[in-house]
């Protein structure tokens, strides 16, 4: 009998940088007081492929599109603030066509999702309201959607 569902409870998100370009890293640091990730549907185009005897349109799938960028909702505190811009520093630092890659681990599963992204060049201002919890979303652009693949463990005491 199948599982009836699953909780989110223990999801984690983090990055890891490339050592050799174009490979997927050994090692990612886990973000911490993640409040939200967005979802990545992958919407193929539709190529018009009607003809003239075609009463009605005909469609052929087209290429995919990831949308462009995904959402990440981080409980703003000091220390997820000093989290992110050591993000944005070790992605300003990448050299030689590497790449930041992004996991989210969901447990009982021995695979995750994996994207290559670019983070904003700065921390952006959160919207504030009275009497809410102070969070703030981190906008990354997607550049590939790599899907489910092994996990890869996030390296204690990060």
């Amino acid at each position: 009998m199948a599982v009836a569902g699953i909780s989110t409870l223990g999801v984690t998100f983090g990055y890891g940088v490339e050592a050799t370009a174009g490979t997927k890293p050994t090692t990612f640091t886990q973000l911490t007081r993640i409040n939200a990730i967005g979802g990545i549907n992958i919407e193929p185009e539709q190529i018009d492929a009607s003809a003239l005897e075609d009463a009605i349109t005909r469609y052929v799938k087209g290429r995919a599109d990831t949308g462009g960028s995904v959402a990440i909702t981080v409980n703003f505190t000091p220390d997820t603030l000093k989290e992110w811009k050591a993000l944005i520093t070790a992605f300003k630092a990448l050299t030689d066509n590497k790449r930041m890659w992004f996991e989210t681990i969901i447990p009982g599963f021995s695979d995750s999702f994996f994207f290559v992204a670019q983070p904003p060049e700065q921390i952006p201002q959160p919207e504030i309201g009275q009497n809410e919890l102070l969070t703030i979303e981190m906008n990354l652009t997607i550049e590939e959607y790599k899907g489910m693949e092994e996990s890869v463990a996030f390296t204690p005491g990060e």
